[in-house]
């Protein structure tokens, strides 16, 4: 019975040895933060004659979590969720329209990096974004009220696109483990995002028509290592 009981706290004492080391092994290759995407897009516009404008670039934002693994100093993965909203404000005669796209964000990215835990890291990422809708509005003001021509604006619920960026971080404290970043984010969709699928009244139209997004970004961000 005492030789069990030796045999159990030894057995045990190795795997918590066994433990810290792989813990140890593994310090600091895990990431997880929160950022911050003052956002720019891009978007061609129908007007109520049947022509094509583009939206005056307008100021979004977006905002978001990431949760990333670093197999070296130098390559990692990083998963993210972001919530964006993209606004584009456009005159149509004497009609001005303010229309806004919500979407949440997810992009799977490769980051290839100068060295993730120096004092001053340089990174690029890039990799696949899925989207998923969160919903779209428009706003309409001016005019007269002579012309009742309705601008309607209809999304589809997914979207597909590319994501890519790059970056510069520091270490906030001597273990280099808490970090500021700051960069640049941009994202190209692949796929239209206009639903046109229902029929019109005479009077109305659908703002888009074969539409991909694009997006430009800068983002300030704070993130841990551990």
């Amino acid at each position: 019975m005492k030789n069990s009981k030796n045999n159990i706290k030894i057995s045990v004492a190795l795997a918590a040895l066994l433990v810290m080391g792989v813990l140890r092994a593994d310090a600091q290759k895990g990431e997880i933060g929160v950022r911050f995407m003052p956002t720019f897009s891009s978007l061609n516009l129908n007007t109520s004659a049947g022509g094509t404008v583009k939206g005056e670039i307008t100021l979004g934002y977006g905002v978001g979590a990431l949760l990333g693994y670093n197999f070296s100093e130098h390559v990692g993965v990083q998963g993210e969720i972001i919530y964006t909203s993209i606004a584009q404000k456009y005159d149509d005669v004497d009609v001005q329209h303010r229309i806004n796209l919500r979407y949440v964000n997810i992009p799977l990215m490769l980051s290839l990096n100068s060295g993730r835990t120096k004092a001053v890291n340089f990174n690029i990422v890039g990799g696949p974004q899925i989207g998923y809708s969160a919903g779209s509005s428009v706003e309409t003001t001016g005019g007269d009220g002579t012309n009742s021509t309705q601008a309607i604006l209809v999304v589809k619920k997914g979207d597909l696109g590319v994501a890519y960026g790059a970056g510069v971080d520091f270490a906030l404290n001597p273990e280099g483990n808490f970090r500021l970043g700051l960069g640049y984010r941009g994202v190209l969709g692949l796929f239209d995002i206009s639903d046109n699928s229902n029929s019109l009244a005479t009077d109305s139209y659908y703002i888009l028509d074969r539409t991909r997004i694009k997006t430009n970004a800068g983002y300030i961000g704070l993130a841990f290592l551990f």
